[in-house]
């Protein structure tokens, strides 16, 4: 009797620990609707273009930042995130670009990742 509850404490704790790691790794995920970023940031077809292709490398470097080792982790945000930063800057004007900081600050604050 004292195994079979043994048993079934680990293996509750063990899903617990994947459940989680799966909460964790949806936090990285950071897949937007591009239609509706178009429409809050008044994007061109060109800048969408560009914004869909630079975003597409933020959530592709993001998702490398989630299987990171922990101490890794706050160096490769900040490396991605300054990196969509800077050719985010590129494409978007003045305006679009201070749109841009706050809804990228919002999602990362909301996830809790900064």
């Amino acid at each position: 009797m004292t195994v079979v509850a043994v048993l079934s404490m680990t293996m509750a704790f063990a899903e617990d620990e994947n459940l989680n790691s799966t909460s964790s790794m949806q936090a990285y995920r950071m897949e937007v609707n591009y239609s509706k970023l178009g429409e809050a940031l008044d994007l061109t077809i060109d800048q969408m273009e560009a914004v869909q292709d630079i975003h597409r490398e933020f959530c592709a470097n993001m998702m490398s930042v989630a299987a990171a080792n922990e101490e890794a982790r706050p160096s490769m945000m900040k490396n991605a995130i300054n990196n969509n930063l800077r050719y985010m800057r590129m494409v978007l004007d003045r305006k679009q670009y201070k749109r841009y900081l706050l809804l990228l600050n919002t999602t990362l604050v909301n996830r809790g990742l900064i």
